[in-house]
């Protein structure tokens, strides 16, 4: 089953910790951590968007080699990432029972002051307890 939400980004963050009365759907918990996932990196609490991954996940992005675990990550976000602040606007997001994808537009400025605005796509692979397991991430950008 696939699940299309086309919503603004503000939609309010579901419980840390569910209660069992208030469990959510494993798809509706993964669109809570991914969102939550975007505002963490647009806040730079690295900590915090390092542990929404599990310690072996994957992330693949365009012109860097693939990263793998906690300290790859950290790495990145810390000391490689071209992009010293900025927003991410979610247009679209699509969920099945253990993926999320979503569109959008990120607008910031890299750490050489230039300022930058452009489209993107995300895909993640979330596991049940809502950590995720693999990021892909694409740019709307002339390369090929």
């Amino acid at each position: 089953m696939v699940h299309t939400l086309s919503q603004p980004d503000e939609t309010p963050a579901l419980p840390e910790t569910p209660t069992a009365a208030a469990t959510p759907t494993i798809p509706a918990l993964a669109v809570s951590q991914v969102r939550r996932y975007y505002r963490l990196v647009d806040a730079g609490d690295v900590p915090a968007l390092v542990a929404l991954f599990t310690p072996d996940a994957r992330y693949h992005r365009p012109g860097y080699r693939p990263m793998v675990g906690h300290a790859e990550l950290e790495r990145f976000y810390r000391d490689q990432r071209v992009i010293r602040s900025g927003v991410h606007t979610l247009a679209t997001v699509v969920t099945t029972d253990d993926e999320v994808a979503v569109h959008g537009l990120f607008r910031g400025v890299l750490h050489d002051g230039d300022e930058v605005e452009l489209r993107f796509a995300d895909f993640f692979r979330m596991t049940p307890q809502g950590r995720i397991a693999t990021r892909d991430t694409f740019f709307h950008v002339p390369a090929v």
